[in-house]
């Protein structure tokens, strides 16, 4: 990797850790990783260990590398796997990758400048980030969101929150919460975020007729498959959402 967080050339090895080994390594960072994920990603493609005479893999630190641009990218910047790939073989060519491929809108993990989280009421980068399987109580959702519980009860009332049946909140809950009070700093309330809500849940049902047949897959990659095909669908509809909006505003705005 080099210093501005790019992948450099793909050097060869000789000699690597287990896939494992490589789990340990990532886990810190990337919480959600799984072995089954980094089977995947060689599947794509987008790293390549080397093995020994009875099979096994070997990873080297060049692949461990490899492997964190290709999270962070995902995580961070919402790129497609094609593209992350396309930067990477640029990388391996030793072409620099931004000029290399075609530029792609980097989209922000939140919806709203970073450039000052505090005054938009939104966490820093790394100020919260849920593992997949968090599980917050009403008072933990009130403390880690910054808001009051009549603000919770009109978040709830038009469907931005929903708890579980055991009365927990999911692990996007803390930054939907805060992304609506942000909102309310331009005037705009819970009630009237009532069409996100509504082009939300048609939009999954949309997804899911296209992602519930893989994650039926018996095999043991199944599940990673899957989990990949929600996250590059997820990255494509932000992408057109955005571009929808900005598209929308520029035509009234008359520009």
């Amino acid at each position: 990797m080099t210093a501005a967080g790019r992948p450099g050339r793909y050097q060869a090895r000789r000699e690597g850790m287990s896939i494992g080994a490589v789990l340990a390594q990532l886990r810190g960072d990337f919480p959600d990783v799984t072995i089954s994920k980094i089977r995947f990603l060689e599947a794509e493609g987008l790293v390549r260990p080397g093995r020994t005479p009875s099979g096994y893999r070997q990873f080297a630190p060049a692949d461990v590398e490899r492997l964190r641009f290709v999270l962070s990218a995902q995580r961070d910047h919402y790129l497609p796997l094609k593209v992350i790939k396309e930067q990477l073989d640029a990388a391996d060519a030793g072409a620099e990758p931004d000029a290399a491929v075609p530029a792609v809108p980097r989209l922000p993990r939140r919806l709203v400048p970073l450039g000052d989280p505090s005054t938009a009421g939104l966490p820093a980068a790394a100020d919260f980030e849920p593992g997949p399987d968090t599980r917050l109580t009403q008072e933990d959702l009130l403390a880690q969101a910054g808001i009051d519980e009549q603000a919770l009860a009109e978040l709830c009332q038009y469907g931005l929150l929903r708890p579980g049946p055991a009365g927990f909140f999911g692990p996007e809950s803390v930054l939907i919460a805060r992304t609506a009070r942000a909102l309310t700093e331009f005037g705009i309330e819970p009630r009237h975020l009532r069409a996100f809500r509504a082009a939300a849940d048609r939009e999954v049902g949309l997804l899911e007729q296209i992602v519930t047949p893989v994650y039926r897959h018996r095999d043991a990659d199944a599940k990673a498959r899957a989990d990949e095909l929600v996250r590059e669908l997820a990255a494509l509809s932000v992408t057109l959402h955005t571009l929808l909006v900005k598209a929308g505003i520029r035509s009234v705005a008359g520009d």
